[in-house]
């Protein structure tokens, strides 16, 4: 099995502040995303592909006014007290990232051999103007992303991949790495799955990507959250 960095998640309090945050941090503005109907969000989409991550994007998500979650709770921990309070009070964070595999069932296998529950794999779509994107992913009902969020989310697309449709944004992906107390089980679980270009790190909680932007290289981090 041979995994990818397939999309960085961007979380704000409202997708209007991860908009800006974009602008003003990235030097660029986002493009169209859609809403989320199965968890109650929306999104903007920023390509940030190169050569090593061929498909990745940026994704800005916030949870949709008005809408609520059809099944359990929103996913990447949208309804955790705590990561909602950070976002309100800090600003957009690096959250998350999802990672794209061929067959999804069989990367949860993998992981549940590990005593990692990623999650059951659950069909979703959403409509754009190039027609319907269709994917798998793996949800948890709790919305829990699993090791302070630095333990990607798994996606199996459909025919359609978003970031074929997405123009090129002036900023790519140079290196994404994971920090985490528990090393060793992350570098299993990377393996199981053969997760290509992120780099395991021991030590506190963290996801950082390092991005090249107009505005000179920039550097996303969890920090734990």
């Amino acid at each position: 099995m041979s995994a990818r960095v397939d999309h960085l998640v961007v979380a704000a309090a409202s997708l209007e502040q991860g908009v800006a945050w974009c602008e003003a941090t990235l030097g660029v503005m986002p493009a169209p995303g859609g809403e989320h109907l199965l968890m109650g969000t929306h999104n903007r989409l920023l390509r940030i592909a190169t050569v090593d991550y061929p498909r990745a994007y940026l994704e800005i998500i916030a949870v949709q006014p008005g809408r609520h979650p059809q099944r359990g709770r929103r996913w990447f921990d949208l309804d955790d007290e705590a990561v909602r309070d950070k976002l309100a009070q800090g600003g957009p964070r690096l959250l998350h990232f999802v990672a794209s595999v061929p067959d999804v069932q069989a990367a949860v296998q993998a992981w549940s051999g590990l005593g990692i529950r990623r999650g059951t794999p659950t069909a979703a779509s959403r409509m754009t103007p190039r027609g319907l994107l269709e994917w798998q992913v793996t949800l948890r009902d709790d919305g829990q992303r699993l090791f302070d969020g630095v333990l990607p989310t798994l996606i199996e697309w459909g025919q359609v991949h978003p970031a074929s449709a997405l123009p090129e944004s002036g900023v790519t992906l140079q290196s994404l790495a994971i920090a985490h107390p528990q090393t060793e089980t992350l570098r299993a679980a990377c393996e199981a799955v053969g997760l290509q270009g992120v780099a395991v790190k021991e030590g506190r909680a963290n996801l950082c990507a390092v991005l090249e932007t107009p505005k000179g290289r920039r550097k996303l981090a969890s920090e734990g959250l």
